[in-house]
């Protein structure tokens, strides 16, 4: 039976070094689509979308993941690594205080994963760049909406303690074989 497993966390916290890690040792990760969702949008003339029309942006990256979801369950490979989860959407919401559709909810319990991993923030490792804007004291902000969001749907969260990558990924990939 094929395992789920995202690793989610705020901003800068280390998640995509650990995908490409994880990448580099012939795992099936599935990468953020958030930035994919942002480029598109700069190369249509908005600069951030995610602040200018939160709902839209929010809901293409609901149906990105929920788009991977979907391929990963067609794939043969017994563990499928997320670079954020479905639920992330919702929690983002709720940081910036926006309104959505209970389809959002709707779509994280149809579509549910088998481990959740969260990076919680490390100002050592933070940096910002030009897609990533929020703040060191945002980013702590969206750890504590995401911890409630996944479980507020009834997830148990696993911490991923600070360390090397290579120390954190070994700390995932112990708990997941």
């Amino acid at each position: 039976m094929q395992q789920k497993i995202v690793i989610t966390g705020g901003p800068g916290t280390g998640k995509t070094m650990v995908i490409n890690d994880l990448i580099k040792r012939d795992y099936k990760c599935m990468l953020e689509v958030s930035r994919d969702v942002t480029l598109k949008a700069r190369e249509k003339g908005i600069e951030q979308l995610f602040l200018t029309q939160p709902l839209l942006f929010s809901q293409l990256l609901l149906e990105g993941r929920i788009e991977q979801y979907v391929e990963a369950s067609k794939l043969d490979h017994k563990l499928v690594f997320f670079d954020r989860g479905i639920p992330d959407v919702h929690s983002y919401m709720e940081f910036f205080g926006t309104e959505y559709p209970n389809t959002f909810i709707e779509s994280c319990n149809n579509h549910r994963y088998n481990s959740i991993f969260l990076m919680p923030p490390w100002e050592k490792i933070y940096t910002s760049d030009n897609e990533r804007y929020e703040t060191f004291e945002q980013s702590l902000e969206i750890y504590h909406h995401l911890k409630d969001g996944y479980s507020q749907l009834n997830y148990d969260i696993i911490e991923v303690p600070f360390g090397t990558v290579e120390h954190r990924t070994e700390f995932i990939l112990d708990l997941v074989k």
